[in-house]
């Protein structure tokens, strides 16, 4: 039936064998197709002037997305379901016997090692971001920046990278949002050994920096800060929360529920940031953030928690932008990546920029110079493997800095990070 309707339409071909009816169906639709693609132009770039015409190229045309009100389709459905306000806040069911759980877990699923080598943890980044669009037209863009950043740093050191975008716990947005999300990952991946959580707002600056993992066997949660500004002076910025490294086990889903319950939003983080404010040095009036919370719960419970807490300063596992970021050049000249400390910061913090916010405690003109000079400071540290360099710290633009060669295979990049040894594992032969 189909080969009459076929002949019916284009005719029986010149000998009317089928083969040439092949050929000429083949033909037929051949030029149909070719005629037809100019037309739709044609007719796409016809439709895309009369409107032009009609509505003219301001800033109301309906293709403009400058123009467009994105909030006509950022709908929340529903509110959000109100806890029992004469209830002690919770992250979730208490969990017990986690340890014992994991340990039985791992030992039925041996492909899923919590360790991917003798002394290197299996390891998940955590960050994120708002799930509604930044509030300045520039955030986004700076918001990429930063995980391609991140991503960059763990594909060199063989970590996994987790990016969320939804809040889990509308009572605690915010400062808080990361706990319900930390304790979730934790339980839904036994098989991570650390979870290392990063603000959105930080970089890393230092891709040739392996932690030293072997220097945390007995930790179960590494912050950068001091003992003596936590544990003795009370200091609120003795420790900072904006980057840490968290175990996976008992110890810290114990730890996230004695963190949590300052943190529902409201008259609970109003109240609790009264009591820190006074009961840490120098802290401002503002409601219960997470890393004043942290330091009041260790210098309050130094016997319960202190021993598996390592508060390291060695390298910057957070440093703050404003006392490093000028400094690049002179990093530059005198030292080398692989450092990780004020030498060659490992990680470079831009804690009060809120890039992604309408307003920061810094000029926005000064936080987003300095953002461009960090992410471009971490990305000539791998565009190097590829024979580049950005032309400045503050240029999107890149230069060659390396001579092509007929031999690639023998260009080795000068920072090792190619093929680095700390990334190497071991293959089951199975």
């Amino acid at each position: 039936m189909t080969v009459v309707v076929l002949r019916g339409t284009i005719g029986a071909g010149k000998s009317g064998t089928p083969e040439q009816d092949f050929n000429d169906l083949r033909n037929h639709i051949y030029a149909s197709r070719k005629h037809a693609e100019p037309h739709r132009v044609l007719t796409e770039s016809n439709q895309s002037n009369n409107n032009k015409n009609d509505e003219g190229s301001n800033a109301n045309d309906a293709n403009n997305y400058a123009a467009f009100d994105i909030n006509k389709i950022l709908v929340d459905e529903g509110e959000d379901e109100k806890p029992d306000p004469n209830k002690p806040y919770i992250l979730g069911p208490k969990i017990s016997g986690w340890d014992e759980q994991r340990a039985k877990w791992l030992s039925e699923n041996p492909n899923f090692s919590n360790f991917i080598g003798a002394n290197k943890p299996r390891v998940l980044l955590v960050t994120g971001s708002s799930p509604k669009p930044c509030e300045n037209p520039v955030g986004d863009h700076y918001l990429l920046k930063s995980i391609k950043n991140k991503i960059d740093y763990c594909r060199l050191h063989g970590i996994e990278i987790f990016y969320n975008m939804a809040l889990l716990d509308a009572e605690m947005a915010g400062f808080w949002a990361k706990l319900p999300l930390i304790r979730k990952l934790l339980i839904s991946h036994p098989e991570i050994e650390f979870l290392w959580w990063m603000d959105s707002d930080a970089m890393f600056t230092d891709m040739a920096f392996e932690v030293p993992w072997e220097r945390y066997k007995d930790s179960n949660f590494v912050m950068h800060g001091w003992n003596e500004m936590v544990y003795d002076q009370k200091n609120w910025i003795g420790l900072n929360t904006g980057s840490f490294l968290l175990r996976n086990c008992q110890w810290s889903l114990d730890l996230l529920d004695a963190w949590s319950p300052m943190g529902p939003k409201g008259k609970i983080r109003d109240e609790a940031g009264k009591v820190l404010t006074r009961e840490l040095k120098n802290r401002p009036v503002f409601e219960a953030d997470d890393q004043s919370a942290m330091v009041y719960l260790l210098a309050t419970q130094r016997d319960k928690w202190g021993d598996k807490v390592y508060l390291e300063n060695a390298y910057y596992l957070h440093g703050y932008w404003g006392i490093l970021v000028d400094r690049y050049e002179e990093m530059i000249e005198n030292y080398h990546p692989g450092l990780g400390d004020h030498r060659w910061p490992l990680v470079t913090h831009f804690v009060g920029c809120k890039p992604c916010g309408k307003f920061g405690d810094y000029s926005v003109e000064r936080c987003l110079k300095q953002m461009d000079r960090a992410f471009n400071f971490g990305d000539n540290q791998i565009l190097q493997i590829y024979g580049f360099a950005h032309k400045s710290l503050a240029s999107r633009r890149v230069k060659r800095v390396r001579n092509e060669t007929g031999n690639p295979l023998e260009a080795k990049d000068e920072l090792g990070l190619l093929h680095p040894a700390f990334k190497a594992v071991k293959v089951s032969a199975s």
